[in-house]
């Protein structure tokens, strides 16, 4: 993966304002810390910082290639996972290749020869853009399902764009100014998204499945992809098999690589399935074994709780599944200590507060996976494809009249100050942004009720839930250049399933019923039927006595601009009359009181850090 920038002026000699481009390619040198690269000519400027995973010698960015009296130039972050078939095609077409496989050329060419018609071809995840010389024209686009970050913004005669916020903000005429919706983005939905919103007032992001274009005339923005809604006509036998060759495929497509490849273990179903199919990959091929690594908590096995959201620990299963599977498998240890020092440095990767420890935790998980690997499977996306969340199947979070991980939604807004709660109107934000989502749904006429609801809900989980878990995945990892490859996100799968009833998808009265029947010949039987367990949390004490100890010093400070947004009399009366300020998770399945303190902490340092001003 990679980080890259630009700008487009049409006004200013870009050719002069190198130092500029060089700073907002600087601020994403994480994200691609083999090397570098920059584009200038007198209206655009591109920069591009590479991590190389495949043809270290060819693939160097920005890339140039001409036609005629033409020159297009690309910036790209991302993986193609049909180069080979590509390629193919665009040689049939009389194309030459300067590199040995780069995906970065094959892009190029194949926007060159399709336009955004090459996006219907593309198998891969990718934010990228092509400048286009002759016509004074920029193209930018987004893959799919959003697995790759890209943000732009316009600024008087100036276009930019970059990987993450922090490169916007690198330009002197980006301002860390955020109006009401942006605090309301924070303080409600958080540390959700709504798609599209920036935060930062003037920043928007590029949604998934879409692309831009921008020339003098202005900014056209157009959806290339999105869900289809149809009756589903494979038998059981068929829907599983399927299910299993998708997976198969897609599995076998990203472990191509010049670099160390890994999976990432929790001896849950997804990720199970996941090393699964990678350890066939690498047994024939006569690859060393496959490396799997878990992650878990100093002393966690002491003070493990059971919860409706976390029946089982992981450590003894990731294990069990390894040895299964012939891995040769590592667990992470995280220090509790280290985990609340790392609050900050998570939410600047982010740019944003974000899921508290729950990202920290993986912040470092990430840091150390790299020092042995360059890119990894991981199992998101299974639970919203396949509809494994508990909220699927609890009647409270079905009749929800909003997204059903916002929880505890009465007791949270109870917190904030009383001119936080007028400025931003957080009731009628939420049910705006909720109907906004609905109204998206592609619907099938006559489809029976509870079906429709089905749709509906799985609709909000895979547009909605799903990029805050992809947007974590993504920042925690590049913030050391790890490159995370997602599987269940292979737009073939997510199409496939979205369309498979609700009975087929639980099958056997199980969550992702379908997917267990896809996978029984190649995991244990009691793998196969383990409950979901998410991402692990620390249960250690010592670590909420950490998060506590820090929240009051930073309330008892009265130079903290979290005094402004939050009620902390308020939040001290809940602590002290209840022992607890939530009864249950207040976002996801594993945010508690702790992560809600964890993430009040995030918030003070985001603001003082980004000097952060309210409009």
């Amino acid at each position: 993966m990679c980080g890259i920038v630009g700008w487009i002026d049409w006004k200013q000699d870009l050719t002069e304002q190198s130092r500029i481009l060089d700073k907002m390619t600087k601020a994403v040198r994480h994200r691609g810390p083999d090397a570098e690269g920059v584009y200038l000519s007198k209206h655009a400027a591109l920069g591009h910082r590479r991590l190389v995973v495949v043809d270290p010698e060819g693939g160097a960015q920005p890339m140039t290639r001409r036609r005629g009296d033409n020159s297009y130039t690309i910036t790209y972050n991302g993986e193609l996972y049909n180069t080979l078939e590509l390629r193919r095609e665009l040689e049939a077409r009389k194309y030459t290749f300067l590199s040995r496989n780069s995906d970065t050329e094959v892009l190029l060419l194949a926007f060159m020869e399709w336009g955004e018609a090459c996006l219907q071809r593309l198998n891969g995840i990718f934010a990228f853009a092509v400048w286009d010389e002759f016509n004074r024209s920029l193209f930018l686009a987004r893959d799919r399902l959003g697995v790759k970050p890209l943000f732009y913004a316009r600024q008087g005669e100036s276009f930019l764009f970059a990987s993450e916020l922090k490169a916007l903000l690198a330009h002197p005429a980006v301002k860390t100014e955020i109006t009401k919706e942006g605090l309301a983005e924070i303080l409600v939905m958080g540390p959700s998204r709504t798609p599209g919103q920036g935060i930062f007032k003037g920043i928007a992001e590029l949604k998934p499945g879409h692309w831009l274009l921008y020339q003098r005339k202005g900014v056209r923005i157009t959806k290339y992809w999105g869900l289809a809604s149809k009756p589903h006509e494979d038998d059981l036998e068929m829907t599983a098999g399927k299910v299993r060759e998708l997976l198969e495929d897609t599995v076998s497509r990203q472990l191509v690589a010049d670099v160390g490849v890994c999976a990432l273990l929790s001896g849950g179903l997804d990720s199970s399935a996941l090393t699964a199919l990678a350890a066939e990959v690498f047994r024939p091929a006569g690859r060393t074994p496959l490396h799997s690594l878990s992650v878990d908590y100093a002393e966690n096995q002491d003070y493990f709780a059971i919860s409706e959201f976390q029946p089982d620990a992981d450590f003894a299963w990731a294990g069990r599944v390894a040895q299964s599977l012939g891995t040769v498998h590592r667990q992470i240890t995280i220090d509790n200590q280290e985990l609340a020092d790392a609050l900050f440095p998570a939410a600047w990767a982010r740019d944003l507060p974000g899921m508290a420890d729950i990202d920290s935790s993986l912040y470092l998980f990430c840091r150390e996976i790299r020092k042995t690997a360059t890119v990894a499977l991981s199992g998101e996306c299974a639970d919203e494809v396949f509809g494994g969340y508990p909220w699927f199947y609890q009647q409270e979070a079905m009749d929800t009249p909003y997204f059903p991980w916002i929880r505890m939604l009465p007791e949270r807004l109870r917190l904030l100050s009383p001119d936080a709660a007028a400025a931003i109107r957080p009731w009628d934000y939420i049910t705006a942004r909720y109907r906004e989502a609905l109204e998206e749904v592609p619907r099938i006429p006559g489809e029976e009720v509870f079906e429709a609801r089905i749709r509906e809900m799985s609709y909000l989980n895979i547009t909605r839930f799903m990029p805050a878990l992809l947007e974590r995945k993504d920042r925690m990892s590049m913030a050391w250049g790890l490159e995370i490859r997602v599987p269940f996100s292979d737009h073939r799968l997510v199409e496939y399933a979205w369309n498979i009833p609700w009975q087929m998808k639980n099958w056997g009265g199980r969550s992702k019923g379908i997917l267990r029947r896809a996978l029984m010949d190649i995991l244990p039987a009691d793998v196969l039927q383990r409950p979901k367990s998410p991402y692990p949390r620390s249960h250690n004490p010592s670590y909420r006595q950490t998060v506590h100890s820090r929240f009051l010093k930073i309330v008892n400070d009265s130079s903290s601009p979290l005094l402004e947004l939050v009620d902390i009399n308020a939040v001290r009366s809940a602590l002290t009359s209840s022992g607890s300020l939530f009864a249950r998770p207040w976002f996801g399945q594993l945010m508690g009181e702790t992560q809600y303190l964890a993430y009040l902490l995030q918030l003070d340092a985001w603001l003082r850090a980004y000097k952060v001003t309210i409009g």
